[in-house]
């Protein structure tokens, strides 16, 4: 794999795809350990960034609907 981003500066489709990408790789084999431990690394800081996103989208919609359930 070539160079990449920062994990932190990713939204969440560019985590999402490149963590599919890091599976694949994984998955397919033919690398070398050291290799292959940097792509697992690599995919686990994804894997956490995915989960960020999505945990920060989940309190914006909580966030939103608890105001309207207040408003009514």
């Amino acid at each position: 794999m070539t160079e990449r981003p920062p994990v932190d500066g990713l939204g969440y489709e560019q985590a999402r795809d490149e963590l599919a990408e890091v599976v694949r790789a994984l998955e397919a084999g033919g690398l070398g350990l050291d290799e292959s431990v940097a792509l697992w690394e690599r995919g686990e800081a994804l894997a956490r960034r995915c989960e960020e996103q999505l945990a920060g989208a989940r309190e914006r919609v909580e966030k939103v609907l608890g105001v309207t359930e207040q408003g009514e």
